[in-house]
C-alpha cells in the first residue's frame, strides 16, 4: 500500500463499534486517519465526512473491489438502522479528481436513505453524460451530489469552479454565488 494514500474520517456521534468496523474495511487500502469533531451541525445526531483520496471512477472500484465496497455500504445502512427516522445521520463522502466528486446523504427515511447508499456506484455510469463540456459551466472543479427523494436518483447538486456557485434550476445551470 503507498504511503501517500491517506483517508479521513471526520465524525461526531458515531460509535466506536461503528467508527472501529469502517476503519478495519479501509485500513486494507489506506492509512486511516479519524478526528472526532465537536457536532456542527444541530440537524444532526450523527455525521461522518469521509475523504478518500482517489478520483470516482471504475479503476477506483476495481482497486478497492467490490465486494469491500458493498461492506461499506452495509455500514452506512446500519448506522442508519441503528439511528432510525428523522435527521439522525448525515455522511459526506468526498472522492480526490478533477472534478472533486462528493455525496451527501442525508435522507431522513430509513428506506430513501439504503436507496441512495445502494446507488452511488450507479452514478459512474452518468458521469461522462453529467460532466459533458457542453452541458456544464466551464471550469468546473467540484460536483456536489445530493439524492433526490423525488426521483429516487443521485442528481448533481452544486457544482463549482474557481469562483462561482451554480445549481440546476429551469434546465440549466444557475450561478447562485
Amino acid at each position: 500500500m503507498p504511503e501517500s494514500l491517506k483517508t479521513t474520517l471526520q465524525y461526531y456521534g458515531i460509535s466506536p463499534w461503528e467508527i472501529e468496523v469502517l476503519y478495519e474495511f479501509l485500513n486494507s487500502h489506506f492509512t486511516v486517519i479519524q478526528d472526532e469533531i465537536e457536532p456542527n451541525d444541530e440537524n444532526f445526531v450523527s455525521f461522518l465526512n469521509m475523504e478518500i483520496p482517489l478520483q470516482f471512477n471504475d479503476a477506483f472500484f476495481q482497486w478497492f473491489t467490490f465486494r469491500r465496497w458493498e461492506k461499506v455500504k452495509a455500514i452506512f445502512k446500519e448506522m442508519k438502522r441503528r439511528r432510525g427516522s428523522g435527521n439522525a445521520l448525515k455522511i459526506k463522502i468526498n472522492f480526490s479528481g478533477n472534478p472533486r466528486i462528493i455525496f451527501i446523504i442525508d435522507t431522513t427515511d430509513r428506506q430513501l436513505f439504503n436507496n441512495a447508499v445502494d446507488k452511488i456506484d450507479f452514478v459512474l455510469e452518468l458521469l461522462p453524460y453529467q460532466l459533458d463540456p457542453k452541458k456544464i459551466p466551464v471550469g468546473i472543479s467540484e460536483i456536489i451530489y445530493k439524492f433526490d427523494s423525488k426521483s429516487i436518483r443521485w442528481r448533481p447538486n452544486i457544482i463549482s469552479s474557481e469562483n462561482k456557485k451554480y445549481t440546476f434550476m429551469e434546465d440549466s445551470w444557475k450561478i447562485i454565488k
